[in-house]
């Protein structure tokens, strides 16, 4: 089946692990009531594309069978899983399925005469790491621009971000995760009086305002975005044993639940190949192609910034070998800059049910280049489920006319593998266990950390040693007061007192009531000599005394 599989490219040879360069893909067509076949030129298939059409009416059979093609011609693919039916492209359909049944009836009909099932070399991805490896980037290649608009941050909490970033590179302190901003953000809210004076106002507010923003995005699952390892490129660049490029599945069904995290990753992500990939020029085929699914979320409510970035990888990345392609329901969810350069469209059906809606089927049959055989408008609103009307670039890069189409039928399985299957390639995927461990280094938060505890550590010292240096002054200060002659008068007087108090003790108990008429007596005596009378009289028996010696 590989074989056969392998001729979707057009004039491709069917030799094992030999691919034509100069293949094209083929898209459809044929037919009595269609035009002529379609094939997308590998030449010009990095001048990106377009996929367009409302809900149900082949969008992602489509996109499967594009992704088949610049597979079997060696070319790897990214892609977005939004439902979580293109994890079939890892496994051959069956014919006898219901769904695949007819699948013979239409290759017969637009001439497919080596249509065949065949399965697809896949690598699974997951942000959070569920099904598929885990994809990382660090904070700091995600850059303030993007995680700005992530975060939905206003014109001032932009700059706060930006000086964050740039005290981060001058201190030679890496921001890889989540908490490593954080921790940074908080210290430039302590020293925000300072940092102010070189880069200008630094409000608390601002910081604060980030910081209850990055605690939202953590609750939705962003911590296991940021951190290492990070992403390398050179993996989502990859051929198997036979040539063929590997189909990289991003799962983004849970992915879906946080709009601005999805289309910010994606973008991220282009913007990382546009930085490391170097100029090929006009290349025979591309390097990569990158298919982003609902992009009208990458567009809806973006700032005028991000809109120009967007365009400016679009119209430079081309030129790293790198094919963008767009798919959405409506042409008008792509800005107009962007949409000019959109040279390979694949238009499913439009419903025109409002005035609004006739506007934009108008508008979108007027990108086309006419087929005077018919209305374009009109085709755009009439095909069918697998039908669609296209345009390839032909050679010097001239947009195609329009012809109506009916899409070839996909080689690998419709619809989702289950869940053992996926396991199963999972453990025997290449990237087994080089991404499913995460590792912290020292970065922002543990240079932050260890520097606070450096600092309370020698505060405490700096404090003990001041309390000890203030209570050996004070005893030195209480013992210069203190002479030897001064402490001996003060322990004398502390005798002195006890022996005053024992005296008066005893002095108490001899005079007490109980002693009879002598002691009463002898009060008497004793309170009279303590008077002037009794003082006179000593005085003269004394003095009495004296005379006669």
């Amino acid at each position: 089946m590989r074989g056969a599989a392998r001729r979707l490219c057009h004039n491709a040879p069917t030799t094992a692990g030999d691919y034509s360069v100069g293949s094209d893909l083929f898209i459809g067509g044929g037919g009595p009531d269609y035009g002529t076949q379609q094939f997308l030129s590998l030449k010009y298939a990095n001048r990106h594309g377009l996929v367009a059409g409302a809900t149900g009416t082949g969008k992602t059979v489509t996109l499967q069978i594009m992704a088949e093609g610049f597979a079997n011609a060696g070319v790897p693919v990214f892609l977005s899983d939004v439902k979580g039916d293109l994890s079939g492209l890892a496994k051959a359909g069956d014919p006898a399925h219901k769904l695949h049944a007819p699948f013979t009836e239409r290759a017969a009909k637009i001439g497919f005469d080596d249509f065949g099932y065949d399965a697809f070399p896949v690598t699974f991805w997951d942000l959070f790491g569920e099904q598929g490896h885990p994809v990382r980037t660090t904070v700091s290649e995600m850059g303030p621009l993007l995680l700005g608009q992530l975060l939905g941050l206003s014109e001032a909490q932009e700059g706060i971000l930006n000086i964050a970033f740039r005290v981060a590179d001058e201190d030679g302190m890496a921001l890889l995760d989540l908490k490593d901003l954080q921790a940074l953000l908080v210290w430039i809210g302590e020293n925000a009086k300072d940092l102010s004076l070189r880069y200008g106002n630094v409000s608390t507010s601002s910081v604060g305002a980030i910081q209850r923003r990055l605690l939202v995005l953590e609750n939705q699952g962003a911590t296991k975005l940021f951190g290492e390892p990070a992403l390398a490129l050179s993996d989502l660049m990859r051929t198997d044993a036979d040539g063929r490029g590997m189909i990289n599945i991003l799962a983004s069904d849970q992915l879906m639940g946080a709009p601005k995290l999805y289309a910010t990753f994606l973008l991220w992500l282009l913007s990382e190949l546009f930085e490391e990939l170097p100029e090929v020029g006009d290349a025979d085929k591309p390097k990569l192609v990158f298919f982003f699914d609902e992009a009208h979320l990458l567009f809806d409510d973006a700032p005028k910034a991000l809109v120009d970035k967007v365009e400016q990888v679009a119209r430079l990345i081309r030129s790293k070998g790198v094919g963008v392609y767009f798919i959405t329901q409506n042409p008008a969810d792509v800005p107009e800059d962007i949409l000019g350069q959109l040279g390979n469209r694949v238009q499913h059906a439009l419903r025109a049910f409002t005035a609004k809606d006739q506007k934009e089927l108008r508008l979108a049959a007027q990108t086309y280049r006419d087929n005077p055989a018919f209305s374009t408008e009109e085709a755009i609103r009439e095909v069918g489920v697998g039908e669609a009307v296209t345009s390839m670039l032909q050679p010097k890069g001239v947009p195609g006319v329009v012809e109506r189409t009916l899409i070839r039928p996909p080689s690998s399985q419709l619809g989702p593998i289950t869940k053992s299957e996926r396991e199963a390639l999972m453990a025997t995927s290449e990237m087994a266990g080089k991404y499913d461990t995460p590792l912290d280094r020292d970065s922002a938060f543990e240079i932050l950390r260890g520097r606070a505890e450096k600092a309370a550590a020698d505060a405490e010292q700096a404090e003990a040693a001041i309390e000890k240096a203030e209570a050996e002054a004070k005893a030195a200060k209480q013992a210069a007061k203190e002479t030897p002659s001064l402490r001996e008068f003060k322990k004398a007087r502390r005798y002195a007192g006890k022996a005053t108090e024992t005296t008066r003790r005893t002095t108490s108990r001899r005079s007490a009531p109980g002693d009879g008429i002598g002691g009463a007596i002898a009060n008497v005596v004793i309170k009279e000599l303590k008077g002037t009378t009794g003082r006179r009289i000593v005085r003269g028996i004394l003095g009495g005394l004296f005379k006669g010696r």
